[in-house]
């Protein structure tokens, strides 16, 4: 059953980000941005294969002129939408995008300035601060994203104290192990499960932990649902399996995406996820979000509490952000 689309509406970039393969100078810096129509011919699909959630994702997803009319249209469907920016690019389109993203985020790495803008290899820094006090401007509560890694786990409490200053949750994105980062160390893991226990302006899927702890994904009783629960359409228009982050076939979406998903070759990846050599140890958080999305197991139980305490405080805050208007 899909549920989610991660689509990657350009792989360009314009940051240098330590922990990610989209810098500005890498090998996606030519490649184009995903085309309008295409955008909308495939939208209108997976809204009839039942997806529910469509990720604006990148690169830096601002990067596409389009991306504007690609979150009304997504939203003309009745389909959620997050966007995840580094915000250099937010200013220019805060006033058209503002009532049209569902979950909008911020990535900040760091309380201090120079350690931020020294892992985004880009002075973004102020501009996090600055795209902050613009969205609540506009009836907007954005997310703050960190993405805690084993050199910044223990600023937690600070990153906190800012989301909590600016009335706004505090997204907590274990690092996971890829492209050459070694993921979490256990004592990170400890850190940062026992720092937001309780504290209700953070976020945190318990899962995510649980998981890491029991050394990931294992091959022999995958957890994964990376092709069954999550459709990834590259900036090509091509589906991509069996995910992203270990992209072994890329498809062509020439006529449907129905016709994709009846292909062998995609059925293959759908009976293989989680059970290739490759998806051993895995903890990629983009596909276990949605793989853990039904209480199953122990890890989607574990996931539920989270949920229902994210749910309940964008909900909130979105009854705030009518009263404002």
């Amino acid at each position: 059953m899909l549920l989610l689309c991660n689509y990657y509406v350009t792989y360009r970039c314009n940051a240098y980000c330590e922990f990610c393969e989209f810098a500005a100078h890498g090998k996606y810096k030519d490649t184009p941005h995903a085309s309008l129509e295409d955008f909308i011919r495939n939208t209108n699909e997976l809204k009839k294969l039942g997806v529910k959630f469509i990720d604006l994702t990148g690169g830096e997803p601002l990067l596409n002129p389009h991306i504007v009319e690609m979150t009304e249209h997504a939203r003309a469907l009745k389909m959620q939408t997050s966007i995840t920016t580094n915000t250099l690019l937010y200013s220019k389109y805060a006033e058209k995008l503002a009532g049209k993203v569902n979950l909008l985020h911020f990535s900040l790495d760091s309380p201090d300035e120079d350690e931020h803008n020294k892992i985004r290899g880009v002075e973004s820094y102020k501009s996090v601060f600055e795209s902050i006090e613009l969205a609540k401007s506009l009836g907007e509560f954005p997310d703050i994203l960190f993405t805690v890694t084993n050199e910044t786990y223990k600023k937690l409490p600070r990153m906190y104290d800012i989301a909590v200053k600016h009335d706004l949750i505090l997204l907590v994105n274990p690092v996971f192990s890829y492209f050459g980062n070694p993921g979490l160390s256990l004592e990170a893991l400890d850190f940062i499960e026992d720092f937001v226990q309780g504290k209700s302006n953070a976020y945190l899927n318990k899962a995510f932990i649980d998981l890491r702890r029991d050394g990931g994904n294992h091959i022999e009783s995958p957890k994964c649902k990376a092709v069954s629960r999550v459709m990834v359409i590259s900036p090509m228009n091509e589906v991509v399996l069996p995910c992203y982050h270990f992209m072994r076939k890329t498809i062509p979406i020439k006529k449907s995406i129905a016709d994709v998903i009846k292909s062998d070759e995609y059925q293959y990846y759908k009976s293989m996820e989680g059970r290739f050599d490759f998806c051993e140890g895995c903890a990629v958080n983009c596909y276990f979000e949605p793989s853990f999305a039904f209480p199953t197991d122990k890890y989607a139980v574990a996931a539920l509490p989270s949920k229902i305490k994210y749910g309940y405080q964008k909900l909130v805050k979105q009854k705030i952000k009518k009263l404002l208007k």
